[in-house]
């Protein structure tokens, strides 16, 4: 689906920089400083129009948040969610992922979230799965040792692949669902991606992954 384009977007977000976070290789390694506690750090990579990280932030206020997205014309809306929301323990990053070792530092992470990812189906787009080994490695090098990685999506192929890109890398599968909506698991939190595919019956995949200690070189 083509995303609309909102010329005034950007400008929008320089007016809040207490939630979208300018500069933000500034904050390298002292990300804690900005919230008002100390707290583990979960990040989520495309967080789109913030639904997922806005209600994890409400549900898990001991718990700070960095939700990631590249396009502006997206994290607008989660902006506005955020501003609706005031929560203390929730910001924004307009930046690529690809470039996640400039704004923390290693060790800084303590999880990563990978909610629907595109898919990139044909085979010459794999390098650009964000559960490819290149991005796996980026992850490791931000993580905490033993730091995990929660994904989820509807396309099986996508699902397929990363739990085979995870074992190759050497993480360990410590949670895996082919049908997350009638697993019985509590807390689920979907995105706005979730309900849209699930409502038309999608199944929806999920597993956490997880770092072994000792494996960073």
């Amino acid at each position: 689906m083509r995303m609309r384009n909102k010329p005034w977007a950007k400008e929008k977000m320089m007016e809040y920089p207490q939630y979208v976070i300018q500069n933000p290789e500034e904050h390298r390694g002292k990300w804690k400083e900005l919230f008002e506690k100390e707290a583990p750090l979960h990040i989520e990579i495309g967080t789109g129009k913030g639904r997922f990280i806005t209600e994890m932030a409400k549900a898990h206020p001991d718990t700070n948040f960095i939700g990631i997205e590249l396009s502006d014309n997206v994290l607008v809306s989660a902006l506005d969610r955020l501003i609706e929301a005031e929560v203390p323990n929730l910001k924004l990053l307009n930046v690529n992922a690809k470039n996640l070792p400039q704004y923390f530092e290693e060790g800084e992470v303590d999880r990563i979230y990978l909610n629907f990812s595109d898919p990139w189906p044909k085979t010459r787009h794999e390098k650009r799965r964000l559960t490819y080994k290149d991005f796996l490695a980026l992850y490791e090098s931000i993580l905490k040792p033993n730091g995990e990685i929660h994904f989820k999506t509807d396309n099986q192929g996508l699902f397929e692949y990363s739990l085979v890109s995870f074992s190759h890398y050497g993480l360990l599968l410590n949670y895996v669902s082919l049908d997350l909506h009638n697993s019985g698991m509590e807390g689920n939190i979907m995105t706005e991606y979730e309900e849209k595919f699930s409502n038309k019956g999608n199944r929806i995949y999920r597993c956490e992954a997880q770092f072994p200690d000792g494996q960073r070189a």
